[in-house]
């Protein structure tokens, strides 16, 4: 593991080993990044209705398409997402003290 809730991969499309285990209810994994420079994430689900992490789910629809099989991909620069991951779990934990926690697991 990287840094709290990501793992670098290379080459993991196609392989499902290590991406079911490990995610805690409540949360999902995503790769993040392009090519060879993907990282693996573990995100909450509560994720996908803010505004920052729908506009990458609108920019990985327009990359990779509506239908995507396996885990979903984000085809933005890895600290671009770790920005956003930033300023989302800012938001949310002034809004909720008890908010389900992915990172560091």
């Amino acid at each position: 593991m990287g840094r709290s809730g990501e793992k670098r991969v290379k080459g993991f499309e196609g392989k499902k080993e290590g991406f079911r285990g490990g995610v805690p209810k409540g949360c999902l994994a995503i790769k993040v990044g392009q090519g060879e420079e993907q990282q693996r994430f573990v995100v909450p689900v509560m994720y996908f209705t803010h505004p920052l992490f729908m506009q990458l789910l609108k920019e990985a629809e327009e990359e990779y398409g509506f239908d995507q099989k396996g885990t979903i991909a984000i085809p933005c620069h890895i600290e671009e997402f770790r920005s956003v991951r930033g300023i989302i779990d800012s938001e949310k934990s002034l809004l909720h003290h008890n908010h389900v926690r992915c990172f560091g697991f």
